[in-house]
């Protein structure tokens, strides 16, 4: 994965040299979620970038898509970067579509997974049972198709989330946040790329989402694939990567 680095109020991974890949992480997600993708394109002659997003850091007001983008702006020229691909999954998508809506000039390419921003059934349509462990393990192992995913680890790490006040609060301004910044009015009139790659047996966004994003964004491709849930890259990383480089290929980026 690499290590993580810390400069100012940046904290990030960097593997490789060439066209700069910016992966952006979901609420939950981990930036070991994306270990298929950074093993594998910094050998084919890119360099991947994950930002640690500020999800649990920012007062209430400031806990919002809008200001999550801004922040990835900030990086963005930090970084000395003129252009970069944006990859994104759940809100971390939502985050790459507001972002490329608002500064389309920094970005040659967008690529989403079971992306919020049009409709999302939040952990199954209701709030975890704070406390309640076994509900958390069910909650989680339904955002993939195969439970054995929601690993131990992964099930741990959002059980301590959901009971730490902090985080739940800021949890829920973003849910209301994603809610509030419908990204379907903006979308017809966003011609930048897009690769829209998802879960066919997503249950967070399922698969008439991903249609409604490639029906609404007028550059953009969809690829589905199957016995997936709202995570391919962590379900599927091999398939996953095979139909990014295609993406990328047929872009020449």
């Amino acid at each position: 994965m690499g290590k993580l680095i810390k400069e100012g109020k940046f904290n990030y991974v960097e593997i490789g040299n060439g066209p700069p890949i910016i992966i952006l992480h979901g609420l939950m997600g981990g930036l070991s979620n994306f270990a298929g993708v950074s093993d594998y394109f910094p050998k084919i002659g890119y360099k991947v970038i994950i930002p640690q997003l500020p999800i649990y850091e920012l007062s209430i007001d400031e806990t919002n898509v809008e200001t999550f983008s801004d922040y990835l702006h900030e990086f963005i020229l930090f970084k000395k970067l003129d252009k970069a691909i944006l990859l994104g999954n759940s809100l971390g998508g939502h985050i790459g579509l507001f972002y490329t809506k608002s500064y389309p000039e920094f970005v040659n390419g967008l690529v989403i997974t079971g992306s919020s921003g049009l409709y999302e059934n939040s952990m199954g349509g209701t709030y975890p049972k704070r406390g309640d462990y076994e509900y958390i393990k069910k909650k989680s192992e339904e955002v993939f198709y195969d439970p054995k995913i929601a690993t131990k680890e992964l099930v741990d790490e959002v059980f301590e989330s959901v009971n730490d006040r902090n985080k739940l609060i800021r949890t829920l301004a973003i849910a209301k946040s994603a809610i509030r910044h419908n990204m379907s009015k903006d979308l017809p009139s966003m011609k930048t790329p897009v690769g829209i790659i998802w879960g066919v047996n997503d249950n967070v966004t399922p698969a008439n989402v991903g249609e409604e994003f490639h029906k609404l964004l007028p550059n953009s491709k969809l690829y589905w694939i199957d016995k997936c849930g709202h995570a391919p890259m962590m379900e599927h990383p091999k398939k996953f990567n095979d139909i990014l480089k295609n993406w990328l290929d047929k872009n020449n980026f």
